[in-house]
């Protein structure tokens, strides 16, 4: 009978879907796993996809030599924006890999909450994308950016793992139901899920896996194009992989902020969290989303959060907003005693309990706290709706509730 495979301290698993203009970018972050490599305690495991002219390949990577030297299953082509692929690779690396701790990493472009599909126009007309540089954010398709101005929306193309030759991408929905079955495999939830992507460190995102991982890390505002820096993240648990999860979950976010400095251009993010406290955060917002509501037919409440907004942090895409910053400058602002008090719940709950290490680098990012949230200028996307964050917190309904107030007067 065949052995089973050795159990280790810790499995690191990562996704990337670099049939995109990432594919050189994932080249070298291969090259930097392999520079710490798999060890006796602890497992590095990735899945490849590259952009077209080359097939997909899945790794079990080792301490030097060369990256090919390491594949370990040839896939042909495939759709990483497949929720099934994400399962399989799952699967396969548990079945094969087994540890006491599971980190897995979507590596990609990454757009927050929103699952505005960004391949909708190139389906139905075959026009051709337009990639520019290396930053892992997707909005680089000008017939897609166009195609939603001429509707009249303020929606900015947003997914993960995009797909430019399948045309896909998966959605927060999907990935909700790939999570609850990689801790139904596991019987347990993932110990740390990892997004070496743009402008996912959202509340709205957290809230959506919160039965399916006790930590996540990610940020805020874009990542510049070579992402996460593994060979320092890897080469630390390699030291030390008796990391607990919370642990390893600052160490990256320490070791992501040391990689860049303060001059990087737009500045850069990251924060790990507690999604064990994703409901509390969710309770907190929903009793500020209900404040702000009940405050708008005040003239002087609707004024106060006119300028908070246009004053608040917010990141690349001009939606999303620093949650605490928000009520900070709120509470400051002169809010009824009300949305004070709701202001200082939220910020203590970000603060205290969801976001357990956060940091900034750029003095663009200087009021950024960890979690981001929803809050655009114009209209509120239709897909808002169907989070499980704004059926919770009620959010969706006073944002929409505040946009008709301040176009009615």
């Amino acid at each position: 009978m065949p052995t089973s495979p050795t159990k280790k301290l810790w499995t690191v698993m990562v996704y990337m879907a670099g049939d995109n203009n990432l594919d050189p970018e994932g080249v070298q972050d291969l090259k930097e796993m392999k520079k710490v490599g798999s060890t006796d305690n602890l497992n590095i495991v990735a899945q490849f996809d590259r952009a077209a002219g080359h097939v997909a390949r899945r790794y079990y990577l080792r301490k030097g030599g060369i990256v090919t030297g390491d594949a370990v299953a040839s896939l042909g082509a495939v759709n990483t924006g497949d929720p099934k692929c994400l399962s399989d690779f799952i699967q396969w690396s548990v079945k094969n890999y087994p540890a006491n701790h599971y980190m897995l990493v979507l590596w990609n472009h990454g757009q927050g909450w929103d699952d505005t599909d960004i391949y909708s126009d190139e389906r139905h007309r075959g026009l051709r994308r337009l990639a520019t540089g290396p930053i892992r954010h997707a909005l680089f398709n000008v017939p897609v950016r166009r195609t939603l101005e001429k509707a009249g929306s303020d929606s900015i193309a947003r997914a993960i793992l995009l797909d430019d030759n399948a045309k896909d991408f998966l959605d927060n929905l999907e990935m909700k139901k790939v999570m609850a079955g990689a801790a139904k495999l596991l019987k347990r939830k993932l110990d740390i899920f990892g997004m070496d992507a743009c402008l996912m460190s959202m509340a709205e995102v957290g809230y959506q896996i919160r039965d399916s991982a006790d930590y996540t890390v990610g940020s805020q505002q874009t990542e510049p194009g070579q992402g996460w820096p593994y060979h320092t993240i890897l080469g630390a648990l390699a030291k030390n992989p008796a990391m607990a999860p919370r642990d390893l979950s600052a160490l990256i976010v320490n070791k992501y902020l040391a990689s860049y400095s303060n001059t990087v251009e737009d500045g850069v993010t990251f924060s790990a969290s507690d999604l064990s406290q994703a409901g509390v955060l969710a309770t907190a917002v929903s009793g500020l989303a209900a404040a702000l509501k009940a405050s708008l037919s005040d003239a002087a409440a609707r004024q106060h959060i006119l300028t908070v907004r246009s004053k608040v942090q917010s990141y690349y895409v001009p939606d999303n907003i620093d949650l605490v910053d928000f009520c900070t400058l709120l509470a400051k602002a002169g809010a009824d005693s009300a949305t004070a008090s709701a202001c200082q719940n939220v910020i203590k709950a970000v603060q205290s309990a969801y976001v357990t290490a956060q940091g900034y680098k750029g003095a663009a990012m200087k009021n950024s706290n960890g979690v981001a949230i929803y809050f655009p200028l114009q209209s509120v996307s239709p897909l808002y709706a169907g989070l499980d964050f704004s059926k919770k917190t009620g959010w969706d309904a006073f944002l929409k509730a505040y946009l008709s107030a301040i176009r009615s007067r």
